[in-house]
């Protein structure tokens, strides 16, 4: 027998030993459990053989503990009241669990997390573990159980629900301003463009909705995030096209202004994505339906 299997015996063989030893008796055991006189000596025994030791000396009047059955029932006592105690959390708290919760950083910090709040309110027994992806991981080896996702609804083995579309804008400082209009006026090639890794082809695009030939690399500086590419165009360092509903803070106060309307709606959106073998994971489902109602609440 594998060393592993003999230092795990079956949960039947247990509490029949831990009843035995309570009860001091066979028969009172076999009366707790629901079981027959048969079948509790057998599962002794079976525990006492995967052991290789004697927890009970037997004779005509019942059986007690040997020394070495007394410390162990001490033991297998306490370990069977934990898994007693852990599974009637589980059985009166189904929700009391936990949620490895995948983020974009700054939909994370700008729009989740001041209303995450919310969530936390209905739902106490979940503990939500967040951790920060900016593109295509393993949920598996990771162990994550959801993440939002910005792109197209096309992840492999993965259910994605629609969370929002995203409508970007051109922004900049007050004091560039005036200066970028001129700019967008006579000649948008001299506008310093700040743009965004994950959307490179993004002012290629918003030009050409607009009717300008404008070749998509120009510009000045790339950035990873969406708050740094919103800090640098405070800073007044070029104009920036940034979604309306993550800069909301900047341009009700005045740090950024919007040099056009005239906004840039893409085909890709914010999706909330959970591998198929987590979709009916009850915190993720608490998660889905929050977030639904949250974003259906604060339509116009």
């Amino acid at each position: 027998m594998q060393i592993e299997k003999r230092l795990l015996p079956s949960i039947s063989m247990l509490a029949a030993f831990d009843a035995t030893a309570r009860k001091g008796s066979v028969s009172a055991a076999a009366r707790e459990l629901n079981l027959t006189h048969g079948a509790i000596s057998r599962q002794v025994a079976a525990l006492e053989f995967q052991l290789g030791a004697s927890l009970f000396v037997r004779s005509a009047r019942g059986v007690s503990l040997t020394e070495v059955g007394a410390a162990y029932a001490v033991d297998i006592q306490a370990t069977l009241s934990a898994l007693r105690r852990a599974s009637l959390r589980v059985i009166t708290s189904p929700l009391s669990c936990t949620m490895n919760f995948a983020i974009l950083p700054t939909f994370g910090t700008r729009w989740l997390m001041p209303r995450f709040p919310g969530f936390l309110q209905q739902h106490p027994d979940i503990t939500v573990n967040f951790v920060t992806r900016l593109s295509r991981f393993e949920f598996g080896p990771e162990g994550i159980d959801t993440a939002i996702h910005y792109g197209l609804p096309n992840w492999p083995g993965a259910e994605c629900t629609f969370l929002m579309g995203e409508k970007a804008i051109p922004v900049c400082s007050p004091e560039l301003l005036p200066r970028a209009k001129n700019m967008l006026n006579n000649d948008p090639r001299d506008l310093p463009l700040l743009h965004l890794e994950s959307r490179p082809d993004a002012w290629k695009d918003w030009f050409g909705k607009q009717g300008f030939d404008v070749p998509g690399n120009i510009g000045t500086m790339v950035f990873e995030q969406f708050s740094i590419a919103a800090h640098a165009a405070v800073a007044g360092l070029g104009v920036a096209l940034l979604p309306r509903f993550l800069i909301r803070g900047e341009l009700d106060r005045g740090e950024l202004v919007i040099l056009s309307g005239q906004a840039m709606t893409s085909e890709m959106a914010y999706y909330l994505v959970t591998p198929d073998a987590k979709r009916d994971y009850a915190p993720v489902v608490a998660l889905r339906d929050w977030l639904l109602e949250t974003i259906e609440s604060e339509k116009p």
